[in-house]
């Protein structure tokens, strides 16, 4: 197998949107993503399926994007039938738990209800779901100095880990 190119970083997370004014709102003037892109179709290039829509982008501070699907049907997507709600989320990051709680506060005088602040030890977030009940975090680091390292060098047995605890539970549930 040859070697996989290094993947530089995300270009765009895309969700389906009930309405694109709507969602621009709450992505421009509210969470601060200026809007960059729009493009309309009436045919998927990647597929070739007849289906018209729109398909816009705003813009995160580190070059990349959230983009939205307007399908033009006024339809809320669908979560999953057999996910927990918490599971599904797009994270994004700012500088300091500071201006987390500054988004806290714009998001809350918006009228979006959000958590108090979630602390994970290594970063401190807070949650809460955009109009097209897609679900966000928006986080800031607070780790020690070398917590990622120790991190990459236990991701593997800790995931063994998981494996084989997953495995008995599922044979538990046989």
């Amino acid at each position: 197998m040859t070697d996989a190119p290094k993947i530089k970083g995300l270009y765009h997370y895309s969700f389906p949107c009930r309405d694109g004014e709507e969602t621009r709102k709450f992505y421009e003037d509210i969470m601060g993503l200026p809007l960059v892109a729009c493009m309309m179709s009436d045919v998927v290039p990647s597929t070739g399926e007849k289906k018209p829509y729109a398909h816009f982008f705003f813009e995160m501070g580190d070059g990349s994007y959230v983009a939205f699907f307007d399908l033009g049907e006024n339809e809320m997507p669908k979560p999953s039938p057999n996910t927990p709600e918490w599971v599904m989320h797009f994270a994004v990051e700012v500088d300091s738990v500071d201006e987390v709680l500054a988004m806290r506060k714009r998001l809350n005088d918006a009228g979006v209800n959000t958590t108090d602040i979630v602390d994970h030890h290594f970063i401190k977030s807070i949650y809460f779901f955009d109009p097209n009940g897609l679900r966000l975090e928006v986080t800031a680091r607070v780790d020690e100095p070398g917590f990622l390292e120790q991190q990459a060098r236990e991701a593997r047995g800790e995931l063994d880990k998981w494996s084989a605890k997953k495995k008995k539970m599922l044979a538990g549930a046989a």
